[in-house]
This record gives structure tokens, sequence and C-alpha cells, in this order.
């Protein structure tokens, strides 16, 4: 294949830029010996239906295949660490949150990269030891979620976006299989933004290395995953007067003063990776499982070939798994009257110097066994096992802790595809987080094939430590007293209802909560010992307005049931109303449109910079307009572009003119940016 780019588009956006050339360059290079489609056959395992993708939130069932002199096809799979069935690539353009690193349904604090949670109501449910430092965890690159491809030919993606205030987000991927049985993943990306107010600047680094192994008799595999995160977030403790949106002299929103960080000079350099005052946050992990399986040989022969085939019946397997944390609040121009204020810290002088840091350590061992009842279909096993885990807190005191953990599971899709259960369970025996458990079922039933379609009931209930950030030794723990807090307990029931044909999806949600913990007034952790309630109902429906046209509406209920500290909108809704066709034309696919979110009113939680935790707070009340957006994205084979005109909600007509100054706010003190243009592109190349 050959490919002409013009680099000088990039270029001109900013001599810095001059970085992406030479990656991209790198990247489109890479090429080697491509393999037949029968020689990596994977026996056992079933193509991808587009019926589970759309079920368990996967890329679409649009599969990624291009037609050329060499191969009747090329196809492009991959797993996860986890999985037992193979995804296809996404080529969808109607959503561009699928490429965007905020969700649709998440708040964040005004700059791309900066604090973000969900507006919906999504306890944490995880058992055991957990740091605590969630805010920034849209942003991480996660090892669950690190993809292992199967390819016959290598394939590269390449995406750049560009916005307002020299935000630049620029993510490369590059995958092949160096032999039939041996394949490796090199992932990279880089998210800029010098933001519209004041220290809000961010900085993140990705960077994820997959490789997978298989012996040519099937019987020994190896997966092999590093990945980093740097995430860098500066912080102005929000705007100091909500009422100086209102004032024409700080048009420029960067000139609003904040409440910490200085007054740092504005710069779009590409290079400068210094956000100033705010919150640091790098991850490394190495992972390592390797695999050997007992069962019975077996071949399938085509016109040219002989295809090896092993039918597992028992599987051995060890996890090791390497981590490195850090997580740092900076503040060298700190002002002390509002870490006095917030935090309790003291001072002499006006000038002080703000540093509060955890740092980890984290080593585990996990060995577990497999059982396929069914030697033919490897979505059906019984799996048992046990780890151990070292942690040492290496910051800002060094202690030493471990856990003893146990783990079950047990999956079955059926030969038939039409019915699919995953029950697993998690017990902590002894160590830090003794008596921590999880209990996790799900059922699920494919509707027919006259009208596919799907419904799932499930179960979940965790029992969990509260994170570290609420224990005593953590740096980040800034009361005077020390709580004795119990485990929280969590309950989940949920059920869905999924019919394509219908373009409808049903959902809801009912969670039971006790001992639920949490921060108010910046700092303080409190714990609600009492049982409350939450219920939530999602609907998503696709309607055809005729001619092309479509309606997507998304609309969440949601009800707190009791006096819990939890502030969350009783209903949210995202609506985009468009065209979404071909105008004609066989290679060109178009969605354009209107996109606009709403949530009521709510007394939105606060935003503690130096914990980097939102908090409860019950006295100030959210109101605002709805988020609109315009959008044109298309497709051109393997190339797509996306164009958005945002926040135009902003704008307010004052003595004739036009501006666009009526900013929405995420919490208090935190206004979302003002009218913005963003531009983005994405390309897929098969070499």
């Amino acid at each position: 294949m050959r490919i002409i780019l013009n680099l000088d588009h990039f270029i001109s956006f900013n001599p810095g830029n001059k970085f992406i050339c030479i990656l991209i360059t790198g990247f489109l290079i890479c090429s080697t010996k491509s393999y037949s489609q029968a020689e990596i056959l994977r026996g056992g395992m079933d193509r991808f239906k587009q019926l589970s993708n759309a079920g368990r939130g996967g890329g679409g069932g649009d599969s990624l295949k291009r037609r050329d002199r060499n191969e009747d096809s090329i196809t492009v799979r991959f797993r996860y660490l986890d999985s037992t069935r193979y995804y296809s690539v996404d080529s969808s353009i109607s959503d561009y949150t699928r490429r965007f690193p905020i969700p649709a349904t998440n708040i964040f604090l005004g700059n791309t990269g900066n604090a973000s949670k969900s507006i919906l109501f999504s306890p944490l449910l995880r058992p055991g030891w957990d740091p605590g430092f969630h805010a920034f965890d849209i942003y991480k690159w996660e090892v669950e979620k690190g993809r292992f491809f199967n390819t016959t030919r290598p394939y590269s993606e390449l995406a750049y976006q560009l916005a307002g205030k020299g935000e630049q987000i620029i993510e490369l991927m590059h995958t092949q299989n160096i032999k039939p049985n041996w394949n490796f993943l090199l992932k990279y990306r880089l998210i800029n933004s010098p933001g519209y107010f004041n220290n809000q600047k961010t900085n993140h680094n990705n960077y994820l290395v997959t490789n997978m192994y298989e012996t040519v008799n099937r019987r020994y595999r190896n997966y092999f995953v590093m990945l980093g995160n740097r995430l860098q977030s500066g912080e102005n403790g929000g705007i100091k007067n909500t009422e100086d949106l209102k004032d024409p002299d700080y048009k420029d929103r960067y000139l609003i003063p904040t409440n910490i960080g200085g007054d740092p000079d504005f710069t779009r350099n590409f290079f400068d990776t210094d956000v100033g005052s705010g919150n640091r946050y790098y991850d490394f992990t190495i992972l390592i499982r390797q695999q050997y399986d007992l069962g019975k040989k077996d071949s399938l022969v085509t016109d040219s070939t002989v295809v090896p085939l092993f039918y597992p019946r028992l599987r051995f397997e060890h996890t090791f798994t390497f981590a490195k944390y850090r997580y740092e609040f900076r503040d060298f121009v700190g002002d002390s009257i509002y870490y006095k204020d917030y935090y309790g810290f003291t001072a002499n002088t006006p000038i002080d110097t703000v540093l509060v840091k955890d740092q980890w350590r984290e080593y585990t061992n996990d060995f577990s066994i497999y059982q396929f009842p069914d030697a033919k279909n490897l979505q059906q096993f019984i799996k048992i096992g046990a780890a151990i885990q070292n942690l040492q807190l290496r910051a800002p005191s060094k202690s030493n802790y471990y856990n003893v953990y146990g783990h079950a599971e047990y999956r079955n899709k059926t030969r038939n595809q039409k019915w699919d259960f995953v029950a697993n369970g998690k017990l902590y025996f002894t160590g830090l987080n003794f008596g921590d458990y999880s209990a996790y079922a799900s059922l699920q039933r494919a509707t027919g094939k006259k009208v596919p379609g799907y419904v799932q009931i499930g179960f979940e209930n965790v029992n969990r430590t509260p994170s570290f950030i609420f224990n005593t030794r953590s740096d980040f723990y800034r009361v005077t007293q020390a709580n004795n807090f119990k485990n929280e307990n969590t309950t989940h029931l949920f059920a869905s209802l999924f019919q394509p044909s219908l373009r409808l999806r049903l959902s809801g949600d009912y969670y039971l909560l006790t001992n639920y913990t949490y921060i108010v007034n910046y700092r303080q952790a409190q714990q609600f010992s009492s049982l409350f309630n939450v219920l939530r109902v999602a609907l998503e429906k696709t309607i055809s307005l005729g001619e092309g046209f479509y309606w997507h509406a998304d609309i969440y209920f949601q009800q707190k049931i009791g006096s819990a500290p939890v502030n969350i909108p009783q209903i949210f809704t995202r609506n985009r109303v468009g065209y979404e066709g071909r105008f004609g034309l066989k290679n060109l696919n178009i969605a354009m449109g209107i996109e606009g979110r709403y949530h009521t009113p709510y007394k939105a939680d606060g935003y503690s910079p130096v914990l980097g935790q939102f908090f409860y707070q019950d006295s100030i009340r959210i109101s605002n307009r709805p988020d609109i957006a315009a959008y044109l994205h298309f497709r051109v084979r393997s190339f797509k572009a996306y164009f958005r005109i945002e926040n135009i909600n902003t704008v307010e007509f004052n003595d004739g003119g036009l501006d666009f100054t009526k900013n929405n706010l995420a919490a208090s003190g935190y206004p979302y940016p003002g009218f913005m243009l963003r531009f983005g592109v994405y390309w897929s190349f098969v070499n």
C-alpha cells in the first residue's frame, strides 16, 4: 500500500509539532511478512457476533475488512486479557465520544484532562486494596483493557485532534503478527491542553505494549503487558468569583482570578510539559501470564494447508504483576490563607510550599486452574485460583502489607449462542483487606433469530475496605482525628433488554449501600452507616425521521431513596438529531447534525484539588443551559474526520453584540469553556 501525507498541515499549527511528524513517519514504515488467513485460524474460538458486541459496549458490528490482490479478505480482530471472545474494530462515525477520552455521561472541570466524574451514580465495586484516586481514571489505560490482536497483515491506527487554545490529542497504534502464533502491539497517546482558564493545563501520556505468543502445538501461551500512565493536571481551586464570568473585562477567561496556582504565563508550546501547581499521578505496570494446557490434539485440513488444532480440557495459569504508583499534589507558590482555611495547613509567611504524596509498589502472584467441560467450547469453563499480593507504602512513611485471597469463576456461552452465563467471586482470607469479598452473577438470553436481541439480568455484591486515602497512614488524610471506618457494602441488581431491530435498549440498575464513605468540606472523611438505595433507569432509542435522518435519544432517570450524602441529577439526557448516509456515493459515509446534553438542576459535588477528590456539599445548586454542539463527521474508506462546533449554548447578546460568555458550570467555581471548534482525523492502515 502506498501512502502520501502532507505533513505541512501538522507543522503549521505549532513549530513544536514537528515531534508529531517524527512519530507518524516512524509509525507508518512498520511492515513485515504477511501470513495467510488459514495459518492463524484459532481452533474452538467463535467469530465475534454483532449482538454480543452491542450487548457489552463493544465497538459495533462494522468490522474492518479490505480486499486486495493477495487475499480474499483482511481480518483484524482482538481480544482482552480476560476475555474469551474476539472483537472486531469499530469503524462507526456517528458518536464522537467513541474517539474522545471523556465519556458523554461525565462532567469535567473545564479542560480536557482535568478531573472528571460520571454524572450517573456509579459507586466503586472493587474489593481489596485501593489507593483511592479516581478523578482521572477516564484518562488512564488499564491492563484489563489492553488489546491482543490477531492479524493477517500489519495494522496501524493514527489519530490527531486539535481544539481551541492549542488543545492536542495524538494517538498511535501498531500491531502485527511476527509469526502466525506471535503478535505484538505498540500504542501511545498524548493529551496536551493549556485550557481556557488560569492554571488548568493538562499533559497526559499513556503507553502500552502487549505481546501474545503461543507454541505451535498450542499447549503453551504467554501474555505480556507493559503499561504506563503519566497524568499531570494543573489545579486552580476554581475561580474566586463566578460573577467575573459576566464582567466584560474578563472576556479572555484566562484573566479571571483563581484560588491557587499563581499567575503563570499562558503558553501553547507543545514541549512545555510543566503544569505548575496541581496533581501528578504516575503508574507503571508489568504483567506476565503463562498458561499450559492438557487436552486433545486435532487438525483442520484445507486445500493448501494443515492447521493444527488443540482442544484443552485442563489449564494451568500463573500471572505475575509488578506495579508502581505515585500520587502527588504540588504547589510551590501556595497561598497560605487558602490552604489554612480549607486544609488546616499553617504557615508563617505569605508564600508557602505544599507537597502531599503517596507512593506504592505492588507485587502479585496469582495461580489458577481451569477445567473445560466441553473441549470444543472454550467459552465454557470453571476456574479456581489463589493469589498473594505484597504491598509497599514507600511515602510518606515506609510500611509493608500483604493480602491473600482466593477467586473462582464459571462461564458458559452455549454453542448455539443462545445462553450466556457468568458467575465469579473473590474472598480475602487474610491481610490488609481481610474480609473483603465480591460476588457477581449474570444471565443473558438471546431473544431469537428473526428478532435478534438479548435480555439480561444480574446480581452483584461487594464488601470492601474504604480506599487508603481514608487511612491515617496516607499523606492525603488531612484531618486530626482518626476514624474507625467499617467496610462498605454495596448490592447491585441490574437488568437490560436490547432489540437491534427496534433500535432500542432498556436498562435498570438498583443499588443498596451501607457504610458509604465520603468527603465533606474539602478534606473531612466521614461515613454514612445507614442503608440507602439508588435507582437508575435508562432508555436508549434511535428513531428514524425518514430520508436518512435519525434521532438518537438517551434518557436516564435517577432517584436517591433516603438522606444519603449523594448528589445526582434526577434526569440526564443526551440527544443527537441529524443525517446519516452516503449521499449516493459508494465509499462515503456522513453523519452530521446537532447534539444536546442536559441535566436537571442539582447540588453538584464540590472538588478538593489537594486530595484530587470530588466531595459532598449541600449548599450550592447548579442550574445549566443545555450543552449544544453541531457536528460533521465523515468516513472515506479507512479515513475518518470529525469537525465539531461546541458550547453553542454559551451565546449571549450584549448591547447589540454577540458574545459566548454564558458559561455552564461543572461544579461550584469550575465553569466549562465557551465557544470551541474541534477537529480530528483518524486513519487506519492495513499494510
